[in-house]
C-alpha cells in the first residue's frame, strides 16, 4: 500500500450501522487516523470516549445578519424582503430562522444590517484509547455549511496522517446522498457502503452506488442485519454482480452490537468472539487486501 489511503462508510441512508461497523473496523485497523464526517449529528466520540481532547478550534461557516438599533429606523423594508420571515416586527432577527441570504444587508437603505461571519461550531481532535487520532465535530443549532465542514475536517485528517505518519484515514460519512457525504467522498479512495436487507436499504444502495460510480471511486457492500431477510441479500448480491462493486460480506443481526453500544464500546471490544464480530474480521480482511491493491 503506497501513500496514506483513505476508506469512507457511507450508507445512502441513516440507521444502517454505518457507525457501529467504523467503530469496529477502526477497533481492527492499525496506523490509523479515524474522522466523524456526520457533522450533523456526530456520534463516534460517543463509543470511543476519547481519552483525551488534543484541540478545539472554531468553525466559521456562514453569515447571520443582525440589526444595529442605533442605526435602524424602523421603516419596513428588511421585514418585507425577508422571505424566511426571519425579522420580528420589533427589528430583531431570529438566527435559527435566518438563513444568511443577505437580501437584508444589500437592501437596507440605513446600512442597519451587520453581515459578518460568525461561529457556526467547532471541531476537534483527539486521541482515543488506541493512541490514534479522533477527528470529529458539532455544528451549533440551525447552522449549515456540513459540506464545508466536512471538507474541512478531511483537511485537517490528511495533514495530521502526514505529520504522523499515518497509513489510514478511516471515515463515518454521513447518511444520504446530498452535499455532506459528496464531501466525504472527495478524494477518497474507497468507498464502504453499508445496507440493509429491506426495498427501502436497496432503494438507496442504488442512490450511493450511482454517486460513487459519477464521482470514480471504487466502492464495496457489506449487508448488515443480513439474516432478516435472506431473499434481499440474494437481491443485492446480484445487483453487486452486476454493477461490479464488490461485495465484501454479510453482518448478522445482534442484539450484543446494541448492548455494546450502551456500554460505549465497539462490538469488537464488547464481544470479540460473537458471531457479528467475527463477521466484521473477515470483512476487515477483505478490506485490507483491497487496500494493497489501491
Amino acid at each position: 500500500m503506497q501513500g496514506i489511503k483513505e476508506i469512507v462508510v457511507v450508507s445512502g441512508k441513516g440507521g444502517t450501522g454505518k457507525t457501529s461497523i467504523t467503530g469496529a473496523l477502526a477497533s481492527l485497523f492499525r496506523d490509523k487516523v479515524v474522522v466523524d464526517c456526520d457533522v450533523d449529528a456526530s456520534n463516534l466520540h460517543i463509543i470511543f470516549s476519547p481519552k483525551e481532547i488534543l484541540t478545539k478550534k472554531e468553525f466559521i461557516g456562514g453569515k447571520k445578519a443582525k440589526i444595529d438599533g442605533s442605526l435602524c429606523t424602523q421603516c419596513g423594508t428588511c421585514i418585507n424582503i425577508c422571505r424566511y420571515n426571519a425579522i420580528s416586527s420589533e427589528y430583531r432577527v431570529d438566527p435559527l430562522t435566518c438563513e444568511g441570504c443577505g437580501a437584508c444587508f444589500y437592501l437596507c437603505p440605513q446600512k442597519a444590517v451587520d453581515f459578518s461571519s460568525r461561529i457556526s461550531g467547532y471541531y476537534y481532535i483527539s486521541k482515543i484509547a488506541s493512541n490514534d487520532p479522533l477527528i470529529f465535530a458539532e455544528l451549533l443549532p440551525g447552522e449549515e455549511n456540513s459540506g464545508k465542514l466536512v471538507a474541512l475536517l478531511k483537511n485537517e485528517a490528511r495533514e495530521l496522517a502526514k505529520s504522523s505518519s499515518k497509513r489510514l484515514i478511516l471515515i463515518d460519512g454521513p447518511p444520504g446522498i446530498g452535499c455532506p457525504v459528496i464531501s466525504s467522498l472527495s478524494g477518497s479512495n474507497f468507498a464502504l457502503i453499508i445496507t440493509e436487507p429491506t426495498l427501502s436499504g436497496e432503494h438507496d444502495l442504488k442512490r450511493i452506488t450511482e454517486l460513487t460510480h459519477h464521482f470514480k471511486i471504487k466502492a464495496g457492500v457489506v449487508v448488515n442485519k443480513s439474516d432478516l431477510n435472506p431473499y434481499c441479500v440474494q437481491q443485492i448480491q446480484e445487483y453487486c454482480e452486476y454493477e461490479a462493486i464488490s461485495f465484501l460480506g454479510e453482518i448478522p443481526y445482534d442484539a450484543k452490537i446494541t448492548e455494546a453500544q450502551r456500554n460505549l464500546k465497539t462490538i469488537l471490544d464488547f464481544a470479540p468472539e460473537c458471531e457479528s464480530s467475527w463477521a466484521i474480521k473477515v470483512i476487515h480482511n477483505k478490506l485490507q487486501r483491497i487496500l494493497e491493491e489501491l
